[in-house]
C-alpha cells in the first residue's frame, strides 16, 4: 500500500526472524513448477515486500501453529520510493532459477500501481496452483481479484484488505464551516465536485484550508480515469481526469484553499493533528486506522493495547464519501515461480484472505477494512463503531463504496507514472514554471523511468 511508515526511511535491508510452530498443511498442486516444492518443503522460507507492515499480519499466521519449527523466515525489505523495491525484486527475479534453494524468492509482495508488471509474468504463480480453490476466494471483492488477473484470467495472487476511499473530515471545522458534523449533511455539502468547490471557499472565509496541499484529491480524479496512462503503442495518455486535478490544485494553491504541503511531508502530517485547520482528508482504508490515528494523536499513548484519547483530537474526524468514489492503495500476496515452499505459502494465503473468521477479527483489532464481502457487511450492519471516529461505523461507509471500484483501466506503469506527474506539477503549483514545462518536464522523466514508452 502507499502508506508511509519509519521503517520507509530505511535502506535496503534484510529482517530475519525465526518463527515456531507445529503442523503443516500440503497443498494440492496441478503445476509442474510447484510439484516438487510441495511434496520437499524448504528449510527457509523468504518474503520480499516495501516495509514491515505484513509482518504484523504475518504474526497471526505465526500464532495458528500452521508453520514449521524448523523453517526460517526471512522479510526482506526495500523502500518503494522510486522504484527501489521494484527493482531490488527484479534483480532477485532474474537469479531466481540460479539460486540456492535457501535463497530463492518463495512470496513478495506487489501494490496495485505496477500489480500488472508482475501477474502477465512467468514469474507469479497460479494461486490454484499451490492449492486455493475458487472457493476458497469467493467471499473476497472482485476488484482485489480483478487487478492480480492476468490477460488469459489467471488469479496470479490475493489480499487481506480491500481500500475504498472517503473523505475524513474535522467535526469542529465541520460545525463552525456548515453548522453541522454530521456524516449525510455533510455529505449532500460535498456530494460534487462544484459543491466541495463551493464549500472550500466558505471554509477559507473562516479561516481554514479545505485541503493540506497538492497531492490530497489526486487519488480521487486519477481513480475515475477515462483511459489507461499508457495506449496500446505504449503512447502516455493524459486523462483529462488528470487534468481536472491539476486546474483545481492550481486554482485552490492561488485562492489559498490549501497549504501548500506534499504528501507525507511535516506539513501535511501536521495538518492532520490538534494544531491543524485543515477541514479534510481523502483517506483510503489504511489511511485512517494508520496514518490518520497517528498523526491526531502526534505521540499517541497506549495502554493495555487500546489508544488513548491524548490530545483532544481524538472523536473530532469524521467520514462521508466525498465527490467520487474511488480506492487508493493495497497489498497483495504473490507465490514465486521456483518456491520451494509452495505448501507454506498457500497456508499464508489461505489463512491471511480467505479466511473470514480471521479477516473479521483483523478488522475489530486494528480498524482495517478486509477482503471479506460477508464479513464487512456483518460489521457494517452491527453496533460496530470507531471511537477516534466520534463513534461512527465507517466500515457502512466503506461496504457501499468497495463494490462500485473500477479496475479496468489500470496499467503496470501506474506508480511510476503518478508519481512523476505529481512530482512535475509541484513546480508549476509552486509558480516555479509554467504548466506547458511543467507537463513537459513530465514526459521527460516518465520517458527516462520506462524508455519503452513515447509522448
Amino acid at each position: 500500500m502507499k502508506r508511509k511508515i519509519s521503517s520507509l526511511v530505511l535502506v535496503v535491508m534484510m529482517l530475519v526472524m525465526t518463527v515456531a510452530g507445529c503442523g503443516n498443511n500440503s497443498a494440492s498442486s496441478s503445476g509442474s513448477t510447484v510439484e516438487t516444492a510441495a511434496d520437499k518443503q524448504g528449510k527457509v522460507l523468504n518474503i520480499y515486500c516495501w516495509n514491515t507492515e505484513f509482518q504484523d499480519r504475518f504474526e497471526y499466521f505465526k500464532s495458528t501453529g500452521k508453520l514449521p519449527s524448523d523453517v526460517t523466515v526471512n522479510f526482506v525489505v526495500t523502500p518503494n520510493e522510486n522504484n527501489a523495491y521494484q527493482n531490488a525484486l527484479d534483480a532477485a527475479l532474474l537469479k531466481q532459477n540460479e539460486a540456492p534453494a535457501d535463497e530463492k524468492i518463495d512470496m513478495f509482495l506487489i501494490e496495485a500501481d505496477y500489480a500488472l508488471k508482475y501477474v502477465d509474468s512467468d514469474y507469479t504463480l497460479n494461486v490454484n496452483d499451490i492449492g486455493l480453490t475458487k472457493d476458497d476466494v469467493k467471499d473476497q471483492y472482485q476488484y482485489t481479484q480483478d487487478i492480480v488477473t492476468d490477460k488469459n484470467g489467471v488469479l496470479k495472487g490475493v489480499t487481506w484488505q480491500a481500500t475504498p476511499g472517503l473523505f475524513v473530515y474535522r467535526r469542529s471545522i465541520a460545525k463552525d464551516v456548515l453548522g453541522t458534523d454530521d456524516p449525510d449533511k455533510v455529505q449532500a455539502a460535498l456530494a460534487t465536485w462544484d459543491k466541495f468547490d463551493s464549500v472550500a471557499a466558505q471554509a477559507s472565509s473562516k479561516g481554514y484550508k479545505m485541503l493540506s496541499g497538492y497531492d490530497d484529491s489526486y487519488r480521487v480524479f486519477s481513480n475515475n480515469v477515462s483511459a489507461p496512462w499508457v495506449d496500446a503503442n505504449n503512447k502516455i495518455q493524459i486523462d483529462p481526469n488528470i487534468m481536472k486535478w491539476i486546474d483545481q490544485t492550481k486554482t485552490y494553491t492561488d485562492k489559498n484553499y490549501n497549504n501548500k504541503s506534499k504528501l507525507w511531508d511535516t506539513t501535511w502530517a501536521a495538518d492532520q493533528g490538534p494544531k491543524g485547520q485543515v477541514f479534510g482528508f481523502f483517506y483510503s482504508t489504511w489511511g485512517i486506522n494508520f496514518t490518520l490515528l497517528g498523526n491526531a494523536l502526534e505521540t499517541p499513548e497506549k495502554e493495555g493495547g487500546k489508544q488513548e484519547v491524548g490530545n483532544g483530537i481524538f472523536g473530532d474526524y469524521a467520514t462521508c464519501t466525498g465527490p467520487q468514489s474511488y480506492y487508493w492503495g493495497g497489498t497483495w500476496l504473490c507465490a514465486a515461480a521456483g518456491t520451494d515452499n509452495a505448501n507454506l505459502v498457500k497456508d499464508i494465503m489461505q489463512t491471511l484472505t480467505c479466511d473470514a473468521t480471521t479477516m473479521k477479527k483483523i478488522t475489530e483489532d486494528t480498524q482495517d477494512y478486509t477482503n471479506t464481502v460477508s464479513g464487512m457487511q456483518s460489521l457494517a450492519n452491527s453496533d460496530f463503531k470507531s471511537a477516534f471516529l466520534g463513534g461512527q461505523n465507517h466500515i457502512k461507509l466503506f461496504a457501499e463504496a468497495a463494490p462500485k471500484i473500477d479496475m479496468k483501466n489500470m496499467s503496470a506503469y501506474d506508480q511510476g507514472l503518478n508519481e512523476e506527474l505529481q512530482k512535475a506539477m509541484h513546480d508549476y503549483f509552486d509558480g516555479k514554471v509554467t504548466k506547458e514545462k511543467a507537463l513537459e518536464n513530465f514526459y521527460t522523466a516518465a520517458i527516462e523511468k520506462y524508455p519503452n514508452l513515447t509522448k
